[in-house]
């Protein structure tokens, strides 16, 4: 061959004490592939089954906490009336002939454990509630579970603000009964209901809406309504929505401004990752550990929640009908409170 000298050449460089010492390090490291191999893949089944028997605990873990949430918070339905304000727990009380209590087990643990299915703040500081939403439907899709605690309150009033008429697909007539009637599901009274009609506030993800124009319909509502704790999306707005986020940012401005009532109360609905968000029911043990505030309901009651998202018909699409089963917000709503230091941080984040 002509370049058999060339191919002596390379066998000669490679017969050679470094390259020589080079490949017998590489047959030391890799011996056998087909050995590697079959590691390879008896690790990958270890693991894997190390991932299943954790994601089975996990599961039983959250179910059984579920469980436990609610006969936690059955037994003390029956002793709040002994309690002395909405949310504390009174000592069992002992039984005519002087034995403890029998739900005295069921206190221990409530008091111990500090679950409940309802947590949030007493009902002496949220008698007259404004929750303050972009859309029709966002009432049940995102706060169906922290609407259906507080309207289960004694003494509660619920107020709803939306802040635009749903005229994205020129559906505007149609949305507004689809509202009533979701809000009446969910036991709020037409009454309660304010629903803005501004042009300036359009149903559109492609429109930015002014943070003051949003700002001055909030506190007006706060202040003609006698307000004493508002809800809302926080500044991720649960779905990353334009409009969501804008309502936050315009609720934050008239704290930040120091311009709602002093008794007035502001809290938003912790928005969460992907993952979180179709978990069900388990997302119940993140909640209860990472959240301040928090409301659960059990399969019943997040069926009228399910009603009330079906009253919206003409948003009723296949990625719908999945969302109400297997979301987390049909089954649960955390929600933190928000101070001005809160809202400074956030600011400062947003300009940046």
């Amino acid at each position: 061959m002509r370049f058999n000298w060339l191919s002596e050449y390379v066998a000669s460089i490679i017969s050679t004490s470094p390259w020589r010492q080079l490949q017998q390090q590489v047959q030391q490291l890799v011996p056998n592939p087909q050995a590697i191999y079959c590691r390879i893949r008896s690790s990958s089944a270890e693991a894997l089954e190390h991932v299943l028997i954790a994601c089975a605990v996990y599961l039983l873990v959250c179910l059984g906490l579920y469980k436990l949430t609610f006969w936690l918070s059955n037994s003390g339905a029956h002793s709040d009336s002994h309690n002395v304000g909405s949310g504390d727990e009174g000592e069992p009380s002992p039984n005519p002939d002087g034995n403890p209590n029998p739900g005295g087990l069921k206190q221990a643990l409530k008091s111990g454990l500090r679950l409940r299915s309802v947590r949030l703040p007493k009902t002496a500081h949220m008698e007259r509630v404004l929750l303050i939403t972009a859309h029709p439907d966002d009432e049940c899709m995102f706060f169906g579970p922290l609407i259906y605690s507080l309207t289960q309150r004694q003494g509660c009033q619920v107020y709803i603000l939306c802040l635009s008429n749903g005229n994205f697909e020129h559906k505007a007539k149609v949305r507004r009964q689809e509202l009533w009637r979701s809000c009446s599901k969910l036991g709020i009274p037409e009454s309660n209901i304010v629903l803005m009609n501004a042009t300036n506030l359009p149903d559109d993800p492609y429109v930015d809406w002014r943070p003051d124009a949003v700002a001055s319909l909030i506190l007006h509502a706060v202040e003609s309504l006698d307000i004493q704790a508002i809800f809302t999306f926080d500044r991720d707005g649960v779905s990353s929505h334009p409009n969501h986020c804008a309502v936050y940012y315009a609720a934050a401005s008239l704290c930040l401004a120091n311009l709602l009532p002093k008794d007035c109360k502001f809290y938003t609905l912790d928005s969460i990752n992907v993952i979180r968000k179709y978990l069900s029911i388990l997302d119940l043990l993140c909640t209860c550990f990472m959240s301040t505030h928090w409301c659960i309901l059990n399969w019943k009651e997040a069926a009228i929640v399910r009603s009330a998202m079906k009253e919206h018909q003409s948003q009723m699409r296949w990625f719908r009908w999945l969302y109400i089963y297997t979301s987390r917000y049909m089954f649960i709503n955390s929600m933190r409170q928000i101070s001005l230091s809160d809202v400074e941080l956030e600011m400062q984040i947003h300009d940046n």
